[in-house]
Parts: C-alpha cells; structure tokens; sequence
C-alpha cells in the first residue's frame, strides 16, 4: 500500500478499494485467528484497553502511585502475617512494613493521602495467637 491517493478521489473511496484489491490478492488469507470471534466484544468499552492488554500480555501490572503501593504492600504484610508459623515471624513482617509506613509519614509521599498508620504489633501477635 504505497500508492497515494488520487487528487479528487475521497478518502474512504480509496481506502475501500485499496481494501478490496488485497482481499482480491490473498493478502488477508490465513492470518492468525482468522474465523474467530474478536476477543473483548463482550466487555463494556473501555479506553485503555489496548495498555491493559499489552501489560497483560508481558506480565506487567500498572504502576501504582506512591502511597497506594505502600497500603498494598501494608495489606499483602497484614495478611502474610496472620498467616505465619510463628510469632516471631509476625513480628518481623509487621516490623518491615511499619518502618516503610513511618518512613512514608515522616518524608511525605506523591500520590493520594497515605491515611495509614504503623500496625500495634502487640495487638496482631494477639489476634494471631488466639486464631491458633
């Protein structure tokens, strides 16, 4: 397709035909997924599809501002901790993310407000404990 178009001729006239004549060809004969439905027909529109997909398709996540990272992270740490074998483990998990939350406070970080505080250790030992 490295004709231009003719002077007068409208656009969609001649992409059309441009069109026309490569399905003429063959040009368009076994490409992949040919005869299956489009994938995503049934989803409601979405204008970021196409980052979602290709994030999707290399295994990537969206990158998460700042703050919301930090109250992930402090949630998966909450929950890897109430499932730990032992009460030191708890602790050690619940330490980390506490000192990264109070880092978090002390400098300030960019995104929405961080509205997180360090976790009572002592009262997630005791709540770990009593679910043992």
């Amino acid at each position: 397709m490295t004709d231009r178009k003719p002077v007068g001729m409208p656009f969609e006239s001649w992409i059309d035909r441009q069109i026309r004549e490569a399905a003429e060809r063959g040009e368009f004969d076994d490409l992949p997924g040919a005869g299956k439905p489009l994938p995503g027909l049934d989803r409601p529109h979405d204008e970021m599809w196409w980052i979602k997909q290709k994030l999707e398709s290399e295994g990537l996540s969206m990158p998460l501002p700042p703050t919301l990272a930090l109250r992930k992270e402090a949630e998966e740490a909450l929950r890897q901790a109430r499932g730990a074998r032992s009460e030191t483990e708890v602790r050690q998990i619940l330490e980390e993310v506490n000192e990264k939350i109070r880092e978090a406070i002390r400098k300030g970080l960019p995104g929405p407000p961080l509205n997180l505080m360090p976790f009572d250790v002592d009262h997630v030992v005791s709540e770990w404990r009593e679910n043992r």
